[in-house]
Order: structure tokens, then sequence, then C-alpha cells
């Protein structure tokens, strides 16, 4: 009898683990992946309790408060915080690159007369990855290629600067700015980021408001700025969140010096040599460059970021 109560007992479990498993996968949040029922799996094993979470009152989105009077927005904000935080390898992960690349993003925002908050607008966009979506949009600010083009970034076969971490930050404020002077506010500014100005004007003209929170917008849209905000707090206060950090855990950037050029180059692989890296570390510093070669007919100057010596071993030893 003992024995049978124990087979049940294991069987029981099972069928826990399989429903919380099967809820993960099943439900309809964004990028919820394998990743996320890994966390699931851990968070039994280790016995770690999953708990509401209390939302800060003086939440705000560039200085802009969340009404949480409207118990919907209550809802779509604790949504957010809820998947941010439990989704826990991902957080970590931003946590992570948010230190080696916010002290470049945040200086170009500052000089832009743009938010600090709006950084959190590119970690939602890209996760802070040098890739691009389905839709074709690029670099860590997810530049469409027209749009890319429009604010000023060369995109062709050999360059394409949405991958250029200085100059697409310049473009997204200028982006940014542009259409705050059109829509007023900081929050449908986002909006138009995710949506495109002629979507959000759009809903706005149907629907008659001129508030983001008022607003009945598209699913991704819709749970754009909430997901920005949860990703400020989380990253803004990793201990509040139970993520047990430390200065070490985090990316670092790698010091470099630049070299400028205005002449073609036939093999990247060969330029790299001459400074005692490899071609995939020059392409590490450089993304924005997207051949081996550089055709520049046009005599064009460029600045190609080098790694000061010492960080990396000689790569191109032997070679």
């Amino acid at each position: 009898m003992k024995h049978i109560k124990n087979i049940l007992a294991v069987i029981g479990l099972v069928v826990v683990v399989g429903s919380l498993i099967f809820a993960v996968q099943s439900a309809p949040e964004d990028k919820m992946e394998k990743t996320e029922v890994a966390d699931v799996e851990k968070n039994i094993s280790d016995g770690y309790k999953i708990s509401a979470i209390e939302i800060p009152e003086d939440l705000n989105f560039a200085g802009e408060p969340v009404p949480f009077e409207d118990p919907e927005v209550m809802e779509r904000v604790d949504r957010e915080f809820l998947v941010n935080t439990y989704w826990q390898s991902n957080a970590l992960l931003l946590m992570k690159r948010a230190n080696k690349y916010f002290p470049i993003i945040e200086p170009i925002l500052a000089k832009n007369g743009v938010p600090d908050d709006f950084k959190y607008l590119a970690v939602a966009e890209s996760a802070l990855i040098d890739v691009a979506s389905p839709k074709g949009a690029a670099g860590m600010w997810h530049f469409m290629r027209a749009t890319g083009k429009e604010y000023g970034l060369e995109v062709n076969a050999n360059v394409d600067e949405r991958y250029h971490i200085r100059k697409s930050t310049q473009a997204a404020c200028d982006y940014i700015n542009k259409w705050k002077k059109r829509f007023g506010t900081w929050t449908l500014t986002a909006a138009t980021y995710n949506a495109g100005p002629g979507g959000v004007r759009k809903y706005m003209n149907i629907q008659k408001v001129d508030n983001y929170y008022d607003l009945l917008l598209g699913q991704e849209t819709g749970r754009y700025v909430f997901r920005i905000l949860a990703l400020k707090e989380i990253l803004s206060n990793p201990d509040k969140y139970g993520f047990d950090v430390e200065k070490d855990d985090f990316y670092k950037a790698v010091p470099t010096f630049t070299v400028e050029i205005d002449k073609p180059v036939a093999s990247w692989a060969d330029f790299a040599k001459e400074y005692e890296i490899n071609y995939k570390i020059l392409k590490r510093h450089n993304p924005w460059l997207r051949e081996p070669h550089l055709n520049n007919a046009s005599g064009k100057k460029y600045v190609i970021e080098i790694p000061n010596k010492g960080y990396y071993r000689n790569t191109s030893a032997g070679q």
C-alpha cells in the first residue's frame, strides 16, 4: 500500500509540473519561449516561491505618470511586471548587456534632450542585440531600411549604420524629437516608434482621444509602453525583484581606439591582422561593416573601432 501511495504521489507531481509547463507554453505572452519553461521547472525543484509583485505607486514614463485609477491599466502594468520579472534568464541577460551599452546610449539621449527612459525602448525593441527582426528592422534601435535612410543612416551592401550604436542612437533621437513635437507626449511618441506615426494617428482619429492610456491599440503596441515601464523598473532595481547580482556579473565594454580610413579596403581580415586581431573581433566592434571588404569608391571617411591591446590574445599569430 505504501508503495502504491508513493507511485501516486510521483504521478501527482508529474501532473502538476506538466500543467505548469503547459500553461507557460500555451500562454499568449509575446516571446514566452522554452527558457521560461526551464525557469518554471527550476523554480519547482528549488522550492522557489512565486508571489504577486508590488507595483511602485510613482511609476512613470519620462515623467508622465501611469493612471493607476484605471483598473484596466493596472492589470496591464501587472502583466508586464509578472512576465518580465519571472522570465529570469532573459531579465538577467538584459541587466548584463545594459551595463555594457547604456553608457554609450545615455549621453547621446541627454545631448539631444531625449528623456533617459528611452534607453529602455531600445531594450524592448532588440534586447540590446544587433539582430534583424522578421520584418527587416535592424540594429539595437530596430530601424527599417527606409526609415534608417530617412534619418541619415547609410544602408547598403557594404555598410549598414543601423548596426552602428552611436549613429543609430542619434537617428533614434531625431525620430523621437520629431514626433514628440507632433504628438505632444512621450508615451504617444514611444507608441509611434512601434506602430508608426500613421498607425497611431489613425487610432486617435477613430477613437477621438489623445492619450496613450485611453487608446485601444493592437496587441503589440498596446503592450509596448507597459513593457518599457516594467523593464525600466526591474533593470533599475534588480535587488527589489529578487535578482542577486554583483557588479562583476555584468558585461563590460572593451576599451577601444579609432582609426580613420577614406579608401577602399580589399580585405577586412587583412586589415584586422595589422592590429593583431581577427575578422570576428573587428566585426564585434564594428557590426555595421556588412561585407568582408569595403568598396568606398567615393572616398568617404569611416571611423573604425579597434580594441586596445591586451584585451584579446594575438589572434592573428600564425595566420
